[in-house]
């Protein structure tokens, strides 16, 4: 991927050389263990682990007992290769959806795009690297840790900047069904006592839809900078796949269960990453009306 070509964004806020940690109770942190059994938790249970991260954090917060620590680090090296590859990437998506926007007649807030190592605090709560990249509706933030990037390649087999390119686009994707009024739209079903997790669920609408949308940018990224080189749509295919449901939840407890899914099988996700990719159309990527995921 040239992504070089890309338009540099000034949404990016690096805190790289921050570390961030929660204590509760004046006690011993959530550690990295601790946050791996929530994760395990959610997958089991069907629950978002960053929705079990919040609440913990907003308990302890609101108990008075707990308090968030930060310590410095060593800071990364200004302009690095690492955030100007996010920069370049983050600004095109702020060029795609500005664009599909305003041909809508609708307003294009770009997000902020927060580079963390180690623990970050969102208005979602406090989350450790190991809950994976995410974003934040309550601040219209999206948090990477980038050690997910070497992560991506090393366990799941996914590697090259391209795959890496879709993981940011995803969270963006979240951003504009932000904008779009469909996450308040998720939250009110919520509420309702709506069917969240499982095949069908919303939730798995949600993501396949925000993999739909990371197609449509890939699209129109395309056409306005020929940065793809051999081998890159097949990087980002990869990583699609890597990270369904299905796969994940066979490694890490043998089997599938349909029912607990909140993200979307791999074949889901490399099919409808591919809808948007192939047709540039965000209105192909109606995921809450398909009769088929």
């Amino acid at each position: 991927m040239r992504w070089e070509r890309g338009r540099r964004s000034d949404n990016v806020v690096d805190e790289r050389g921050k570390s961030g940690g929660m204590r509760i109770g004046g006690g011993k942190g959530l550690t990295l263990g601790g946050v791996a059994i929530i994760v395990v938790i959610g997958l089991i249970s069907g629950q978002d682990p960053m929705q079990i991260l919040g609440q913990i954090a907003g308990q302890a917060m609101q108990g008075g007992g707990g308090q968030v620590t930060q310590s410095s680090g060593p800071a990364p090296a200004a302009n690095d290769q690492q955030s100007e590859f996010v920069r370049s990437v983050l600004g095109d998506t702020e060029d795609t959806w500005g664009q599909i926007f305003q041909q809508a007649g609708k307003q294009y807030r770009d997000p902020k795009l927060v580079l963390f190592r180690g623990g970050v605090n969102s208005a979602c709560g406090f989350a450790d690297a190991a809950v994976g990249p995410f974003y934040c509706p309550g601040d219209q933030q999206v948090y990477i840790d980038l050690s997910f990037f070497q992560e991506l390649e090393q366990r799941f087999g996914a590697a090259g900047d391209f795959a890496q390119a879709y993981v940011i686009a995803h969270e963006v994707g979240h951003h504009v069904q932000t904008l779009l009024g469909v996450s308040a739209k998720i939250n009110a079903a919520r509420q309702r006592g709506q069917q969240m997790e499982g095949a069908n669920g919303l939730l798995v609408r949600q993501e396949l839809q925000a993999d739909c949308l990371a197609g449509v940018w890939a699209f129109h990224g395309q056409q306005r900078n020929d940065w793809l080189e051999a081998g890159d749509l097949e990087e980002a295919l990869n990583a699609a796949n890597a990270i369904g449901d299905d796969r994940l939840q066979k490694q890490s407890r043998g089997q599938v269960v349909p029912d607990s899914f909140t993200h979307g099988s791999s074949e889901q996700r490399v099919r409808w990453f591919k809808t948007g990719y192939e047709s540039g159309q965000i209105n192909r990527c109606d995921t809450f009306s398909a009769a088929r995921l």
